[in-house]
């Protein structure tokens, strides 16, 4: 379930129980066979191994369930807008012609 919800890229409120049952299940399969390492025959190497991956394990879900921000970062304000508020045509500017220019002149130079 885990992996099919990673394949089509589901939400962290969809993820996070999943996370959540497979770490309890696993935590409990691996105080089984400690339990009952002599009389299932689990070589202790296998039991090592099996609490590192728990741990692992517990990581992620940790990773996964944490508040921290989720997925890509959604669209800036200037993504939305598309593109630079000021434009910056460099072809409009004639010489002489400025802020302060009005339909008689440069008001400053009066």
């Amino acid at each position: 379930m885990i992996k099919s919800a990673g394949a089509r890229k589901a939400s962290r409120e969809e993820v996070c129980p999943l996370f959540k049952t497979f770490a309890a299940k696993e935590a409990k399969l691996v105080s089984f066979l400690q339990t009952n390492q002599k009389l299932c025959g689990v070589p202790p190497n296998i039991i090592g191994q099996m609490k590192t991956n728990h741990a692992r394990t517990l990581t992620m879900r940790d990773n996964v369930c944490s508040s921290g921000p989720s997925g890509p970062a959604g669209p800036t304000l200037s993504d939305a807008l598309g593109g630079p508020i000021i434009a910056d045509d460099q072809s409009s500017k004639e010489p002489g012609r400025g802020t302060f220019d009005t339909l008689t002149g440069n008001a400053l130079q009066r």
